[in-house]
């Protein structure tokens, strides 16, 4: 992913503008793509700031920790229970979620799944006890 390039630059380039410079002109004199001119302008123009506003990061998130109480009381409640009936149970409530989403949000507090069974017992390589 590409870095955002210097408020210093931005500052110079939005002065360069304002000082009576075209955005193209103004683009080829600090060598950054006209279009970069055009959208830190209108962004300095908006806000008063032509500061690269944060890159990356989760966006989306939040609009399922809202019921993240739901989620995790219905794994407290049956702790076999599977990602595709988590998906289930949030629907009923009007929240539409994608597997990986569910499953993201029980990895960021802390919950795993094993649904593989154990192995049966093996007489020349130990394994794990069986439950029960």
């Amino acid at each position: 992913m590409a870095k955002a390039l210097s408020n210093d630059l931005r500052s110079r380039v939005i002065s360069a503008v304002a000082g009576g410079a075209s955005r193209r002109s103004a683009a080829v004199r600090f060598g950054v793509s006209p279009s970069a001119v055009v959208k830190w302008v209108q962004r300095w123009r908006s806000t008063g700031n032509p500061a690269a506003r944060p890159m990356g990061g989760d966006q989306r998130s939040h609009r399922l920790e809202a019921h993240a109480a739901l989620i995790l009381g219905a794994v407290g409640a049956k702790p076999d229970i599977t990602v595709s009936e988590l998906q289930a149970l949030l629907a009923g409530h009007g929240v539409k979620a994608s597997y990986g989403a569910v499953w993201n949000l029980l990895n960021r507090h802390g919950l795993t799944f094993k649904k593989r069974p154990p192995m049966l017992p093996n007489r020349s390589v130990p394994t794990s006890p069986r439950p029960g």
